[in-house]
């Protein structure tokens, strides 16, 4: 363990005092009964230890360490870890009591085990574990990915200096790292206390001076992040020199100084906190900040860093400041146990993919996307306004899904066939956002800047209740637009249908068509259900689109160039102001909306270029085809089992493209602050309660909008 201080950081390691007179293995038999010298387990451990210190170099000493850790081991390393909370029970423990008690009792052994390890710690450099292991460099995804491909695949070259690598060996896997962190804290420290050289030996002086380098280096980092130039610029205004990265730095070095001095340290560990705490209340800053002037990659990835850097230098702090043996002991295996974790995750392909996607969908919930298109009713009046703009949506639709049946009953190219349909939907979802109409399923996509809000500033059970408030809001909210849509698109379909007879004198659809439409929403005989749960997806990748458009154009100041561009002297000013106004306000929207229709419009192309059966499947624009569909049967008998489950088609429509795109949502604002998969369930779960306890509220809105706990946000 580390020492409490040292008068000078850089000490010479003592030398040996002679080479043993006899072989350690004869003395751990002679420290334990002669009853148990035939015991397989004794003679492994007399023979494991033995190895260690008769080790020649290096190397012999490194691979005889670990063999003696595996040793301890009684656990297999495919079954996964308890819960990291609760203690390995005593029977995965018994090897390791045994070496424990064998110390305690045998002072010689204990005392040569001890100079081995020192001998280890002497010529073994730390700063790399404690100051790089889980720090993400500035490399590229795929220039990363490759680095780890080629690491995995080629031999490399032994490393027996660094200490992380060391480690790596003793725990060869994340799951024997969540082991290590069970243990009991009395084991841990009472390891530390027979196994490791005691404090002041020699062997300490270069750890600690990696230790404290290490700090330095974290220090360095966060200022050097804090002060670049894409954070600067959305920090508060100021000097740097009162920039609390900046300060930090100094806080940290005084840390270190009272560390070395052996002085009172309570005053300086208090004041780095008090530094750490100002960090995070300027990265608040500029998270908010963010809402305003867009976000990238590269900021996303500088604040995760800033956070990875100080939540290390926190746990440095802990092992530093701690006054007993047992609290220092606590924080040191809470150290180690993260910073061998993160050594395995540098290594991980499955992490780094993990991680980016994690860098994304920071960026994603980052920005709120302002597409005025939230219709999301948190008491009756908003509720009524959702219906009137879903009747118009519903009318709306009746052209667009009659354009769509006309396309699809002309031989085209799928490409053409694509971009046209594409343009139909697009040019419909343009109208729709530009008059304050409503598409029901559209909205739940567009929820994530909304769910990250409550998973940033709510925690346990006030998090899943704020979540299962606003759940409740669009469920009762997107079911009055659904209604909405479905009974105008149909009455429309109707009068569309007499309308084209009158004119044309024949259905608008002939039979072939009529019986593919219904046959096609058959929720089992078709796709429905899996192109139901892909037009999900589809709609929450096109509130993706949309807000990516819209952070990149506030990113670029694009509203801003557009008011100052050179044109004003011919158009005027104010027209071009107004234009630019315009933009920023309906930017998201126009990139939603575009997006979408085209994703749609593509699907079924898509499938035929690839010769595989794809298509959408919408509940508004489907039940608008349906009732084109069997308006056009001049009189003909719907077969009422197909007319069923057409109308059941419909509902199951409804449902997937509701919670499919609702869910990825979610899941994407809970994986952008790295929300456990237990807490997931356990949300999921409390949604489940909270509707059957009250299935109203998702179903009627409350009279007032303080009955969910929540505002409007309209």
């Amino acid at each position: 363990m580390l020492p409490e201080s040292n008068s000078q950081e850089t000490m010479t390691v003592e030398a040996d005092s002679g080479a043993p007179k006899r072989p350690l293995g004869q003395l751990v038999l002679d420290a334990v009964p002669s009853a148990e010298w035939a015991n397989r387990d004794t003679t492994e451990l007399a023979e494991r230890l033995e190895s260690l210190d008769a080790a020649p170099d290096l190397i012999s000493r490194l691979d005889a360490l670990v063999r003696l850790t595996r040793w301890t081991r009684t656990w297999r390393s495919f079954l996964p870890p308890g819960h990291p909370e609760t203690p390995l029970p005593e029977g995965r423990l018994s090897r390791l009591h045994e070496l424990l008690e064998l110390l305690q009792a045998a002072p010689e052994v204990r005392a040569r085990v001890q100079r081995a390890v020192g001998r280890i710690l002497a010529e073994s450099d730390a700063l790399v574990l404690f100051a790089e292991a889980g720090i993400p460099a500035q490399h590229g995804f795929f220039a990363e990915f490759g680095d780890r491909l080629m690491n995995k695949l080629l031999p490399q070259p032994r490393d027996d200096r660094d200490l992380a690598k060391l480690l790596r060996r003793l725990f060869a896997g994340v799951a024997e790292v969540e082991r290590f962190l069970q243990l009991p804290q009395a084991d841990f420290l009472k390891m530390a206390r027979l196994l490791m050289p005691p404090p002041g030996d020699a062997a300490w002086a270069g750890v600690g001076a990696a230790f404290a380098d290490a700090f330095r280096l974290l220090a360095a980092r966060v200022q050097a992040e804090g002060l670049s130039e894409k954070l600067r610029s959305r920090s508060r205004t100021g000097p740097v020199s009162a920039s609390p990265f900046y300060r930090l730095a100094r806080s940290s070095e005084a840390v270190l100084t009272t560390w070395f001095d052996g002085a009172a340290r309570p005053e300086a560990a208090a004041d780095w906190r008090a530094r750490c705490a100002d960090c995070r209340e300027e990265m608040a800053e500029i998270h908010r900040r963010l809402e305003t002037d867009g976000v990238s990659t590269r900021m996303v990835f500088g604040l995760e860093v800033l956070e990875r850097c100080l939540r290390r230098m926190e746990q440095v702090v802990d092992v530093l400041d701690a006054d007993s043996a047992a609290a220092r002991a606590t924080a040191l295996h809470r150290l180690l146990g993260q910073v061998v974790l993160s050594s395995h995750q540098d290594r991980s392909l499955v992490h780094l993919i993990a991680w980016n996607t994690h860098l994304l969908q920071r960026k994603i919930v980052e920005r709120t996307g302002k597409t005025g298109e939230h219709y999301i009713a948190a008491n009756r009046a908003e509720y009524r306004h959702i219906w009137l703009a879903a009747a118009g949506g519903g009318l709306l639709t009746v052209g667009t899904a009659a354009v769509k049946m006309q396309l699809t009953g002309v031989s085209l190219a799928a490409f053409q066939e694509g971009f046209l349909t594409g343009l139909n939907y697009a040019v419909s979802f343009l109208l729709l956002q530009a008059f304050g109409l409503m598409l029901a399923t559209k909205q739940p996509a567009m929820t994530g800047a909304k769910l990250a809000d409550i998973v940033r500033e709510e925690r346990g059970a006030e998090r899943r209740a704020e979540i299962a408030a606003f759940a409740a809001r669009i469920c009762h909210s997107q079911l009055a637009a659904a209604l909405g849509n479905i009974l105008l698109v149909s009455g429309g379909a109707v009068l569309f249908s007499l309308a084209w007879r009158a004119v044309f004198g024949t259905p608008f659809l002939d039979a072939e068509r009529m019986d593919y439409v219904i046959g096609s929403l058959h929720p089992l005989a078709s796709g429905t259900v899996f192109y139901a749960a892909m037009t999900g997806v589809i709609l929450w990748l096109a509130s993706l689109a949309g807000g990516w458009f819209e952070n990149w154009a506030t990113y670029h100041r694009m509203p801003r160039a557009i008011a100052e561009h050179p044109l004003g002297e011919y158009l005027g000013r104010e027209r071009l102001r107004r234009w630019a106004d315009t933009f920023a306000r309906e930017t998201a929207g126009w990139g939603t909306n575009i997006s979408l229709g085209f994703m749609l419009g593509y699907v079924h192309g898509a499938g035929r270029f690839l010769g595989i059966p794809m298509d959408v499947r919408h509940v508004t624009l489907n039940t608008g085809t349906l009732a084109l569909a069997l308006t056009s049967r001049d009189g003909l008998p719907v077969p009422l089992a197909a007319l069923l489950w057409a109308l059941a088609g419909v509902a199951v429509m409804f449902v997937l493209n509701l919670s499919v795109s609702f869910l990825l949502a979610l899941y994407t604002a809970l994986r952008a602050y790295s929300v456990s998969g237990r807490e997931m369930a356990a949300l999921l779960l409390h949604l489940v309660k909270a509707f059957l306890r009250s299935p109203v509220r998702f179903i009627l809105p409350p009279r007032r909008s303080e009955e969910l706990g929540v505002n409007s946000e309209q």
